[in-house]
C-alpha cells in the first residue's frame, strides 16, 4: 500500500463516505484522513484491524515468553491467559 494513494481529506470523506467505505471493505484498504492538511485518523477495514490486533497480541506474547525473570510465565500459561483475554474481548 502506497501512503500517497491512501490519503484523503476530511471533506472528501464527508462527500464520499459510502463509496469510500465500500472501497475499503471490498479491497481491504486503509486510508489516512487529513484535516487542515494534517493527518488525523485512519479509516480501515475491520478485518485488517482485527489482523493487526492479533499480530500485536502475538508480538506481546513473544515478548512475554522471552522475559527471563522469575515472574515470567511459561508458554502454556501465557497462551491460556491470552485465550481467556480474547474470549472476554468479544
Amino acid at each position: 500500500m502506497k501512503l500517497s494513494e491512501s490519503v484523503k481529506s476530511i471533506s472528501y470523506l464527508k462527500a464520499n463516505a459510502a463509496n469510500l467505505i465500500e472501497d475499503i471493505n471490498k479491497n481491504q484498504k486503509t486510508f489516512v484522513i487529513t484535516q487542515n492538511g494534517e493527518a488525523k485518523v485512519i479509516v480501515q477495514d475491520i478485518k485488517i484491524y482485527e489482523k493487526t490486533q492479533e499480530t500485536l497480541t502475538l508480538l506481546k506474547l513473544i515478548a512475554m515468553t522471552r522475559n527471563k525473570s522469575r515472574a515470567a510465565k511459561g508458554i502454556k500459561e501465557t497462551f491460556s491467559d491470552l485465550r481467556n483475554e480474547l474470549r472476554n474481548f468479544k
